[in-house]
């Protein structure tokens, strides 16, 4: 029996007339126009993309990745590292201590995240609303934008059972009194591979890679690939133009060759930590002086479990169960957390757990038996979480100075313990933290007694993120925020910022959705706005 044939609609489209420009390809400098230049073509960049061309505006959109579709994405982690992700999934911050898994394609993050969607945590918003003079932050507010975003995007409950990786957590939860939820997915059609971290090889994930990118090409806007945007050249209170490096066939090096964009309005979304970058490249005035600054991560730790049966935690949805049982106290408190079952691939697997010789390759052998969880650290809400700054290095490319704090340690013990307690209720026959000193626990009471006097520290307990906020602030007030609540980049009459970086705050969630509804109100608004201002 033959596999059923995957259309590529990338393809399609290309073979139908979409502009795209690959930057590798050029043999000379190329100045480009339109009325909106958006930087970055992820979950902020695709939503703005598709409503302004919606919108009948003339629409550039310039990613530094290259266009890949499903006939490109093999389950492969060699391939999928290097091709799809920031510095091929190794980007760190400045000191080590955290692993950053960030897009870098077209559809950015969205196109290799693994599908949760979860509306903005109401707690969040209302700190917002108190904090950060944002009165539209409540969930009645942007409930019309997160269901408009949901329907766009098939975000809905899995039908599916959930794979043995993530029932359990949920029987370990049950076991305990510890409350699960189940996780919706912006899918539509989907196999059940569990390798969405390696991009949708069916096109049933409905990232911005298949969605609203070709939708905004489908209406004449332009994609640029392999571009680095450099800097924005500021004439007055106003950016003249955007200049641009191509990039090589491997999206690495510039190949001397200059693109000059300019518009009537320019969108940075190129995330939490390039959007910063390139303002503070482009020495953007700074009148709040938070540019950059009170950047988030949900810094997030790790468990591995043992279990007698096969739990295959490659296969099957990849989260599809969460508890929030962990964040039900105050935001500004002791520090919460929430629990998720991610998936677990060979390569990611064995450079994120601990050990080496002998230890580590009984761990690999164990791999059809292991179960992983992790827990999200709800960061910026209380003093000994104020996140971190991003920063120019000596060539001008990014990183992240983000220091762990005595706070975020004593949250991170309290998770690591969470979590092996819920995995020895739910039958492991050992659990083994992913911390540099951790070994394998046959009991929750060697378990719970090792854990307690692990030492928390840098480069010893493995911390990663999938998840980066903040460092354009959205707020009322002009001290406290980057932006202003409709997204306008405060000192640049003709900027906004669209995506994750607008956060004041982390989320406590999974960020997508957030990202999808917030834009798709920013966007509307700044629609409306061009579309008059042209008229007028």
């Amino acid at each position: 029996m033959t596999a059923p044939l995957i259309l590529d609609p990338i393809r399609a489209g290309i073979v139908r007339g979409w502009r795209v420009l690959d930057a590798a390809t050029l043999t000379a400098d190329r100045g480009l126009e339109a009325d909106v230049v958006i930087v970055g073509s992820g979950a902020g960049g695709g939503v703005t993309a598709e409503i302004l061309a919606r919108a009948g505006l003339s629409v550039i959109v310039v990613e530094e990745g290259a266009l890949k579709s499903s006939a490109d994405f093999r389950m492969r982690e060699a391939e999928a590292y290097p091709s799809l992700y920031q510095e091929s999934a190794a980007r760190k911050t400045a000191d080590k201590g955290i692993n950053i898994l960030q897009g870098r394609t077209v559809g950015g993050s969205t196109t290799v995240n693994w599908t949760s969607s979860f509306r903005t945590p109401a707690a969040t918003l209302d700190w917002w609303r108190t904090h950060h003079a944002l009165p539209d932050a409540t969930p009645e507010a942007l409930a019309p934008w997160f269901a408009m975003m949901e329907a766009r995007l098939q975000i809905a409950d899995w039908p599916g059972a959930p794979n043995e990786n993530n029932d359990i957590l949920r029987r370990g939860g049950a076991q305990l009194g510890i409350p699960t939820g189940l996780i919706r997915r912006n899918v539509q059609g989907c196999w059940n591979l569990g390798y969405c971290g390696m991009g949708c090889p069916t096109n049933a994930k409905q990232s911005m890679l298949v969605t609203t990118i070709p939708a905004a090409l489908e209406l004449g806007a332009q994609l640029v690939t392999r571009a680095r945007a450099e800097r924005f050249v500021l004439v007055k209170d106003r950016a003249d133009e955007l200049l641009c490096h191509a990039l090589d066939a491997a999206g690495v090096h510039p190949t001397g060759r200059v693109l000059r964009l300019r518009a009537r309005h320019f969108v940075v979304a190129g995330g939490a930590i390039n959007s910063p970058a390139l303002l503070l490249r482009s020495q953007a005035p700074d009148p709040s002086g938070q540019l950059g600054k009170r950047t988030f991560l949900h810094p997030t730790v790790i468990s591995a479990a043992f279990f007698p049966q096969r739990v295959e935690a490659w296969a099957g949805a990849p989260q599809t169960v969460y508890s929030d049982h962990f964040l039900a106290g105050p935001v500004d408190g002791p520090i919460g957390y929430k629990l998720e079952a991610p998936p677990l691939h060979p390569l990611l697997l064995a450079t994120t757990m601990n050990g080496f010789g002998q230890s580590h390759a009984q761990l690999m052998r164990d791999f059809p038996h292991l179960q992983g969880m992790l827990a999200l650290l709800r960061d910026g809400f209380h003093e000994g979480a104020p996140g971190g700054t991003v920063r120019l290095r000596a060539d001008g490319s990014p990183e992240l100075d983000y220091p762990l704090t005595d706070y975020l340690w004593d949250g991170a013990r309290r998770a690591l313990l969470s979590m092996a307690e819920i995995q020895f209720a739910a039958g492991a026959s050992a659990v083994q933290p992913a911390h540099e000193m951790a070994r394998r626990y046959t009991s929750w009471r060697e378990a719970k007694a090792a854990i307690a006097a692990l030492p928390q520290q840098l480069h010893l307990t493995r911390v990663a993120s999938a998840h980066v906020m903040g460092g354009c602030a959205m707020s009322g007030g002009e001290r406290q925020g980057v932006a202003t609540p409709d997204g306008q980049y405060r000192g640049i009459a003709n900027l906004s910022v669209h995506d994750g970086s607008l956060f004041p705050t982390s989320l406590g969630a999974n960020p997508q959705l957030s990202i999808y509804g917030l834009t798709a109100k920013l966007a509307t608004g700044l629609a409306n706005r061009l579309a008059g201002s042209r008229t007028a």
